[in-house]
């Protein structure tokens, strides 16, 4: 038998690998021999760089860098064992909880965005893998752009800024100056999101709300948008406003296809692939997964449903594991995971339940179970 292993994280408490490995020692107590594989999985948000950087091999990398308004911040950011690949979450560095309380749109940059790709791409880094949900930012991606080396500047041929009032400003953009390293570089974005860059679909209606932009704001800062996108296309000669995810990030994901060449792609196919999750699947017998909590927005495409289509492709049967089951999860059913189980044990509290050895006991005691019921199934 083939066993693969593929859980997300279960925030909290334990890691995608901490949790993959405490239901690996849960079959080896019935299965010694049996092989199995344990792979990362996040879903390109939040957690994205830890699973990556403890899956893959690697290291945590910690630069200080701007935060989205006027303090600087320690950012992490995780170089894989190749030295050439960077795995980023903008929300290190930009992220709307750095922000807290104080939301300002018309300030808030993307610049430790850039500041971590600078110190990345002189570390060697030339592949990046970047998650760009959580922002505090509706920049157009001018403030990531600006600390790469390009030049936004204003009629009067003075800096237009580095906020979220910099768009309304742009009159040219200079290259010259960027990195020359970023030609050497590609960029794989976790996007899930479709919006384009302006327009009532676009970042700041939709997600400039939730942002601090207000009703007497929002006209102006999309009128805004529309101007940087038609500066770009002619200084440029690309055109990305209307593409899928150019919205994503307060405009994040128009710079990053606009000026850096990047490919979007929806978080959990840009992780599957990165960790070779295909070839994994291969002969593969039974597929575990799961999260922290299973409901119906688990089965909406989130990374244990990912992994069960792809398992799924492969012949596998796979069964979800999670602390919690909400109602709803039986939705996971019709998305390709076969059963699901809480490894909830005992009557506790959620502190208690998260207390991480105590989840690890939990996830490899109601493994064990498992596997004992479905080997004295096929004996």
């Amino acid at each position: 038998m083939k066993i693969v292993i593929a859980i997300d994280s279960f925030k909290g408490s334990l890691t995608s690998m901490e949790a993959g490995r405490a239901i690996r020692d849960g079959i080896r107590r019935v299965l010694p021999e049996t092989e199995i594989i344990v792979k990362p999985l996040a879903d390109g948000g939040e957690g994205t760089t830890e699973a990556l950087v403890e899956g893959l091999g690697g290291e945590l990398i910690r630069a200080k860098v701007h935060g989205p308004l006027d303090s600087p911040v320690q950012a992490s950011y995780g170089v894989l064992a190749d030295k050439r690949t960077a795995v980023m979450e903008m929300a290190a560095a930009a992220g709307i909880i750095l922000a807290g309380k104080d939301l300002r749109p018309e300030k808030a940059t993307t610049y430790g965005v850039g500041e971590m790709i600078r110190d990345a791409v002189e570390r060697g880094c030339r592949s990046f893998i970047i998650g760009i949900g959580g922002s505090a930012t509706n920049d157009g991606g001018i403030g990531m752009l600006t600390a790469l080396g390009y030049e936004f500047l204003d009629e009067n041929g003075e800096p237009a800024g580095i906020g979220g009032e910099a768009p309304g400003r742009v009159a040219s953009i200079r290259t010259e100056k960027a990195m020359p390293e970023l030609k050497e570089c590609s960029f794989r974005i976790a996007c899930d999101v479709t919006n384009p860059l302006c327009g009532p679909n676009g970042a700041t209606y939709i997600y400039g709300p939730q942002k601090g932009v207000t009703d007497g704001m929002r006209d102006d800062m999309d009128r805004a948008m529309a101007r940087y996108a038609d500066v770009t296309r002619r200084c440029l000669g690309t055109d990305f406003a209307e593409y899928e995810g150019a919205g994503a990030a307060g405009g994040l994901g128009f710079a990053f296809l606009s000026y850096l060449n990047a490919d979007l792609q929806p978080g959990i196919e840009l992780v599957l692939e990165a960790v070779d999750m295909e070839s994994a699947m291969e002969g593969a017998d039974l597929v575990f997964t799961g999260e922290g909590r299973l409901d119906h927005q688990t089965a909406m495409g989130k990374a244990p449903v990912g992994i069960a289509r792809l398992a799924k492709k492969h012949g596998a049967k796979v069964v979800a594991l999670a602390g919690s089951v909400i109602e709803g999860a039986e939705q996971c059913n019709e998305e390709g995971i076969d059963a699901y189980f809480s490894v909830l044990r005992r009557i506790m509290t959620l502190d208690q339940a998260m207390e991480p050895e105590t989840a690890r006991q939990n996830i490899a005691g109601t493994t064990e179970q498992l596997i004992r019921l479905l080997a004295s199934a096929e004996s």
